[in-house]
């Protein structure tokens, strides 16, 4: 470099310094390694050959802006002063203008006096004796000042956080001072307290991760203008949320309707049962019980259960349709108070339309025509892969050739403060919809349009016609999601797979499955003795006996029967199929794909298997391919899918959470390609990830909750992802690892012993509560049998109303005996601790039942997290929200916890588990498939976007909008009041 004390800013580099192409280039790279300047090239350095110059050419065109903006007031000022219509920007004061030091001062008093321009001293004139050199000069002095200021305050606060004197500001807050994602996010909610500092969000600390630029970034003015229009979180909302003003009267009278809908399904349930019974057994009208003594042909009884099967499948899909159209009509755009009336009738449409038949046949034809009769307008050659099927169909408009992902969802309809809202969802032709997006109301998809995984549409958004878009809220991108050719469209292949897929429906699976049981049962003369006459047997142990006996033949010889068809029929069939390959849809190799998918998922053993070392085993044991394992105990968490396991590789090292989804299967509309998944080594995969084939992902990475892995672009290595559209954030942090952790290879033999042992006796109690559970279902099966000779099918009904309220209670129950009736405290610990594996248990055993979901929109689901241990206030509306750590979350009254909900209050990173308190005020409304992690605050009036995910420690101030994954307040001036006052009940 040059050899000097000083260089003048105007001295040409070649000429009067005699640098040369050589030294310029050393400079351009040590720029470069300075994060507070803008890089240089050689280019540059050739068209700008002196200092001044050079950074005159590299300074922002908004700076360039502002100076213009001082330059011109400057003048005007100067020209008052000096009695002159103008001055020009590069006349010296002095030589030029005649002007002196008296008047020079007079200038600087009047500069004073405008509040829109920097101070000026009489230094500084005879520094920069011209307008444009002096506001050159003034510019930077005054954001170094401001930003020195910022820094200054930022690294007070941040000290505060970290309970230290004193944060250099070119320290990295991951590296060199030990914070992690929870320090930052408390860092960021004090910040946002602290009225003379910009507001901070963790996006901003993962890119620029020390004081100092995170404070020159923060000094950037927003590129918003004012009268552009507002983000897309604000316009998916309300300027403020509704109150919850149902009263007192409707609110009981809407708990009791629902009740009675409970009811009048399980008396026709009842009815049902026993006319199928009289049907498949015409002679136990005349007492005959016994079918063996009959001497009833199978294959009569078999065709007489098809038979039976076939009207009861119709008969639950017509009870919707019909329900829809004779209480609803067609659905328009509109707002329904939330417990009134109208609000009933909307929930007892929707409660049907889950039970329809077609809603667990995600991906099949029959699914367009059920939309159609439903009211949506479906054009032809749909494929809709999704089980989460629209409500609103009225309101939903799908053109031809379109793609739905599996788990899309596109409700047309969310909750919000005290209504419900209805609004449209329209999708163009050749539109595809990415796995595990979310379409809020009034949303709209153009022609050959796009939208990828993991994505969001807000309210108002439209893609416009053949756009690529991804991202939470959903904005332009470059990856193409239409990754299969598509093959001919063929109306009577859709046609012959329907009809194929009705008839093995109702024919084969379930039916023979059903039927086999009932004739095993009935072969037993103590149980066809309940149907017929005579003494009570609840007297007689032999009716306890035989609960007991049927109910663990159930539990533990269909595990194994469940063990032994996963492991072999999906490796046959997956003979029939190859990687790589575009097969059409509908066809053989099709049937054969979905075979293989449901049979290996089997949320059953996962749930048994799943938080130990034995569920290595187990996901080897149905195809997944483990190289080189490194056994950890907590390999995989209890709930994982994937599309085919035989094409998924697990790298070794790698530590998967709950929720993963290996999506090995791309589509379009006529067609479909497996491909293979492969996660790299040392991986840790959070919740609810979702992973393409085409993932640009190696090894050693952290991918975050909620993260939208990325498809294109370079391959990522050593580093953590976060967000959707993802960017990178610092692999891990050593902050929170306990010394006592860092242990020997035995010492780890040792640990990892042990927690197999406390697994293996969770799994064992486990069991155990599946086989009490069918032991009652059982007993009070039994019981309805007896008493239906003096009660008909009222008995029958009667049953299936206390299975209801068992099916509710008794794993609450369960849970509080695994708890031991204590509460969860917060925890930092170790997947070696003691606690830990406790904890495992706690999810194991934990009321998850499926009849809780039929609480959902109901008064009865806030009474049910009340029983299980949520602080929970009055009057909350729960329409599917879910708690994983119930003692650990406190809700405070008239909330609103939209469908897809998670409230979680724990996080596994690697070989650390940390828990957290969850404090929801009151007035709050949580999104559609919003994600709350732990150790979260928000506070009263607060509103959470659809699809949004708030990180852990994050507070959420009173009335503050937040959106996006991760969540950031929405930065407007119109904040959303809460409503202190609610209309008395």
């Amino acid at each position: 470099m040059v050899e000097k004390d000083n260089v003048p800013v105007d001295a040409n580099f070649f000429y009067e310094l005699g640098a040369d192409s050589l030294v310029m280039a050393k400079f351009c790279a040590r720029v470069r390694k300075q994060p507070d300047l803008p890089q240089v090239s050689i280019k540059d350095i050739y068209q700008n050959p002196t200092i001044s110059a050079l950074a005159a050419a590299l300074a922002p065109a908004e700076e360039a802006a502002a100076q213009v903006q001082v330059q011109d007031r400057l003048a005007e000022v100067l020209s008052g002063v000096l009695d002159v219509e103008h001055v020009p920007v590069d006349a010296n004061f002095f030589q030029d203008l005649g002007a002196d030091s008296l008047v020079m001062a007079k200038f600087c008093a009047r500069v004073r006096k405008q509040p829109d321009l920097p101070q000026v001293s009489i230094k500084d004139i005879y520094q920069n004796p011209t307008i444009s050199a002096l506001a050159a000069a003034l510019a930077p002095a005054e954001e170094a000042a401001a930003q020195v200021q910022v820094q200054d305050r930022l690294a007070e606060v941040l000290s505060g956080v970290l309970d230290v004197e004193h944060v250099p500001v070119d320290a990295n807050f991951f590296q060199d001072l030990g914070a992690d994602s929870l320090v930052m996010a408390k860092f960021c909610a004090r910040v946002r307290k602290q009225p003379d500092l910009p507001q901070v969000s963790m996006k901003e600390i993962y890119s620029n991760p020390n004081i100092s630029a995170l404070a020159a970034a923060l000094q950037v003015p927003p590129q918003q203008d004012k009268e552009t229009e507002p983000s897309p979180a604000v316009a998916s909302v309300p300027e403020m949320p509704p109150p919850m003003d149902a009263r007192t009267w409707e609110y009981v009278v809407c708990g009791a309707l629902q009740v009675l809908v409970y009811i009048g399904y399980c008396l026709l349930a009842g009815l049902i049962t026993v006319v199928g019974y009289l049907w498949l057994f015409p002679n136990a009208a005349s007492g005959n019980h016994d079918w063996l003594s009959h001497g009833t042909p199978f294959w009569e009884l078999y065709f007489r259960s098809i038979a039976y099967t076939a009207a009861t499948f119709v008969l639950m899909c017509i009870l919707p349709v019909a329900a829809k159209w004779i209480f609803i009509g067609r659905f328009q755009p509109r707002e329904i108070r939330i417990w009134s009336l109208a609000y009933f009738r909307f929930w007892l449409v929707k409660a049907l339309m889950r039970t329809s038949p077609l809603s667990l046949m995600a991906g099949s034809p029959l699914t367009t025509f059920y939309l159609r009769a439903m009211g949506a307008k479906v054009g032809r050659n749909v494929m809709i892969m999704t089980n989460r099927l629209p409500i609103c169909t009225d309101l939903l408009t799908i053109g031809e050739g379109t793609v739905i992902r599996k788990d899309a969802l596109l409700n047309g309809y969310r909750a919000h403060g005290g209504v419900i809202q209805l609004g449209g969802v329209t999708l163009g032709r050749d539109v595809i919809i990415g796995e595990g997006s979310v379409l809020d109301i009034d949303t709209s998809m153009g022609d050959r349009s796009q939208l990828g995984h993991r994505s969001t549409l807000y309210t108002g958004q439209t893609v416009p016609d053949g756009e690529r878009w991804h991202g939470s809220p959903g904005r332009p991108g470059t990856a193409d999601y239409a990754t299969v050719e598509p093959t001919p469209y063929r109306p009577w292949r859709r046609g012959w797979f329907a009809v194929s897929q009705l008839l093995s429906t109702i024919g084969l699976g379930r039916t023979m499955w059903g039927l086999v049981i009932t004739l095993v049962i009935l072969a037993n003369p103590n149980i066809a003795g309940l149907l017929e006459p005579k003494e009570w047997a609840f007297t007689n142990w032999v009716f306890y006996a035989d609960a007991i006996a049927y109910a663990g033949l159930a539990v533990f010889g269909g595990t194994v029967v469940a063990l032994v068809l996963i492991r072999t029929l999906p490796r046959l069939l997956q003979l029939a199929l190859k990687p790589d390959t575009v097969y059409p849809l509908f066809g053989l190799r099709d049937a054969a794909a979905r075979a293989v998918s449901k049979m290996t998922n089997s949320p059953m053993l996962g749930a048994l298997f799943g938080d130990s070392s034995y569920v290595v085993n187990y996901v080897r044991a149905i195809g997944y391919r483990q190289p080189q394992v490194q056994q950890t105990g907590s390999n995989f968490g209890t709930g994982f899918k994937h599309d085919n396991p035989f094409l998924s590789t697990i790298g070794t090292g790698t530590m998967i959470a709950d929720g993963v989804s290996f999506m090995n299967t791309e589509y379009s509309a006529t067609s479909f390609k497996l491909s293979g998944v492969a996660i790299g080594a040392h991986n840790f995969l959070g919740n609810a990830v979702l992973y393409p084939a085409e993932a640009k992902t190696g090894d050693n990475c952290l991918l975050a909750t909620k993260v939208m892995v990325p498809v294109d672009g370079p391959v990522r290595q050593d580093v953590g992802l976060l967000g959707s559209p993802a960017f990178e954030i610092p692999r891990s942090v050593l902050r929170d690892t306990l010394p006592e952790e860092q242990r020997s290879r035995a010492d780890l033999r040792r640990d990892l012993a042990a927690k197999n042992g406390h697994n293996l006796r969770t799994m064992a109690l486990l069991m155990l509560a599946r086989w009490f559970n069918a032991t009652l279902a059982l007993l009070v099966m039994f019981a309805g049998l007896e008493l239906s000779d003096q009660f008909g099918f009222l008995a029958i009904s009667a049953s299936f109303v206390v299975m209801l309220v068992l099916g509710v209670l008794v794993p609450i129950g369960i849970q509080h005996l695994a708890t031991g009736f204590r509460r969860l405290r917060p925890q930092l610990c170790s997947i070696y601790n003691p606690y830990f594996w406790w904890h495992e248990r706690y999810w194991k055993l934990q009321a998850q039942s499926r009849y809780a979901a039929l609480l959902n929109g109901t008064p009865f689901k806030a009474l049910f997290w009340r029983l299980l241990g949520v602080r929970i206030g009055s009057r909350v509306f729960d329409d599917g929200c879910g708690i994983v750590e119930r003692s650990l979350v406190t809700i405070g009254s008239r909330c609103t916890l939209n469908n897809g909900t998670t409230i979680q209050s724990h996080s596994q990173e690697d070989g650390m588990f940390k828990s957290d308190y969850n404090v929801i005020g009151d007035d709050v409304t949580l999104g559609v498939a919003a994600f709350v992690h732990y150790g979260v605050t928000i506070e009263d009036g607060a509103v959470v976007t659809a699809d949004s995910f708030v990180m852990k420690g994050t507070t959420l101030s009173r009335g503050t909008l937040w959106g996006g994954n991760p969540a950031e307040e929405v930065r407007t001036a119109a904040m959303f009041p809460v409503a202190l006052e609610r209309p008395g009940s």
